[in-house]
């Protein structure tokens, strides 16, 4: 055995035995895990268990074993579900899953209070947690094959509320979700209001989660029937007019606008003088290209996002070309993507005068930091499970050998500043738990790599480039 594998060994148990001792527990059963334990800086709501934090933390355990803690989180955050019609028109929707929770103590007794963004900073609408929420009790029941708890009535009625409020009737034309800014992991003003990527590959996800998961019978028949209905038109509307390569930008750059009708080839009526296309058109390689991250009316947001683009890879969203061609992109433009650390929740940054409109002068979110082009450890699980899903191991070997390097050193912290995330965010909580998990859950990927079978789908739609 050499040094490095077995520093890497001694990394992977410092890494586990960290994650253990975020465990948090009600009435003395273990149900998620806090999101940081940094012992410098006030908790404020990082002692919470968030949804889309725990998912990472979750994979981690159902791999090794661990399943109680996944089994106990599903039914505790199902229980806090919006279930029944507010009176109030302030209160969430029926379906919605809360941002996070923590366990409080009132005279003896424990109880769950639950955070439907009405505490968050900015008073975000968590509209991922039902999501990411579908996507991980899908995953529990592939591991541990108990389909028994996802047919339970209240699983059922779960689901079906999470459809429901994804597939009601709304103010829209578009198979994608509408949705306000702030909806997603990037949880601050960004710019990415409407249908951003990272919701529309969720949503995906979710349906595809929704189709296994959902029994077919009278109860569900109407549910099941939006849910088949919507793929076709959703997964036509991504590929074809997300999709972002060097042919699909010469179409785009030659559009008329003011088109009229249903033969307008420029359907969202893009102006030329909005894209830039110069830059674009040095950045895109040949065999390269990726998914836009956002669409609408005369917009066209042409940042790379990378949830969006590595959740449509794992889901099938992305047709195989396409997933192909985006990991071509990732790994054409390491240093732009993934840099010191991996890696780069969007690219590229806002700055200037967009900065100032878009993000709301959020210091934050200033270039290069945090949302607004920082990088993120916790994305390494992502980017591993897309490689090896696309047969690029070679990439995600590289990925885990640089934050092997870096992570333990830097205290586990939350995310990297700076344009190739060299320097640790300048607000970034130390022993942040989604880092230590993402890191662990690549590993495991490393050495199994049939592990991704439960964290990825197989396309229900032909492919259609």
């Amino acid at each position: 055995m050499n040094k490095s594998t077995t520093l890497r060994e001694h990394l992977n148990e410092q890494a586990w035995q960290l994650l253990k001792n975020t465990i948090i527990y009600h009435h003395n059963q273990p149900i998620g895990t806090v999101a940081a334990s940094d012992p410098t800086v006030e908790a404020l709501n990082y002692d919470q268990c968030f949804i889309r934090d725990f998912v990472p933390c979750a994979l981690v355990f159902l791999i090794r074993g661990n399943t109680e803690i996944v089994h106990n989180f599903l039914i505790q955050t199902l229980k806090l579900q919006i279930k029944e019609k507010q009176l109030d028109f302030l209160e969430p929707g029926r379906g919605l899953m809360p941002a996070s929770f923590k366990v409080v103590a009132d005279a003896g007794n424990q109880s769950l209070r639950a955070d439907f963004g009405d505490h968050a900073i900015g008073r975000v609408t968590p509209v991922d947690s039902c999501l990411w929420w579908l996507f991980l009790l899908r995953a529990y029941v592939k591991v541990t094959g108990d389909y028994t708890l996802a047919h339970q009535p209240e699983f059922q009625k779960g689901i079906r509320l999470i459809m429901g409020l994804c597939l009601s009737a709304r103010f829209d034309m578009y198979p994608t979700l509408l949705v306000p800014d702030g909806a997603c992991m990037i949880d601050r003003r960004m710019g990415i209001n409407g249908h951003p990527l990272e919701i529309q590959s969720l949503f995906y996800t979710a349906l595809c989660a929704a189709q296994e998961l959902l029994v077919n019978n009278a109860e569900n028949a109407d549910v099941n029937l939006a849910v088949t209905n919507r793929f076709q038109p959703l997964i036509n509307h991504i590929r074809r007019h997300y999709w972002l390569d060097l042919e699909r930008l010469n179409e785009i750059y030659r559009f008329k606008s003011e088109e009229y009708g249903e033969a307008a080839l420029n359907q969202f009526n893009i102006y030329s003088d909005s894209i830039p296309y110069d830059q674009l058109s040095r950045w895109l390689t040949e065999d390269g290209g990726y998914l836009a991250g956002n669409l609408g009316p005369s917009h066209l947001d042409c940042r790379f996002f990378t949830v969006g683009n590595l959740m449509a890879i794992l889901s099938g969203l992305a047709s195989e070309q396409q997933s192909q061609k985006i990991m071509n992109a990732i790994a054409q433009r390491w240093e732009d993507l993934v840099g010191c650390m991996p890696m780069k929740i969007c690219f590229p940054a806002l700055k200037y005068r967009d900065w100032e409109i878009l993000t709301g002068c959020d210091p934050k979110n200033r270039p290069w930091s945090y949302h607004n082009g920082g990088n993120w450890p916790v994305l390494l699980w992502m980017l591993t499970a897309a490689a090896y899903k696309t047969g690029r191991p070679e990439l995600a070997e590289k990925a885990i050998e640089i934050a092997a390097a870096r992570l333990e050193k830097d205290d586990w912290a939350e995310y990297y500043d700076g344009k190739n995330g060299r320097l640790v965010g300048k607000e970034s909580r130390k022993y942040q738990t989604w880092s230590i998990a993402g890191f662990l859950l690549a590993e495991e990927i490393l050495k199994n790599p049939d592990a991704i079978g439960f964290m990825t789908f197989k396309s229900y739609i032909p492919n259609h480039e």
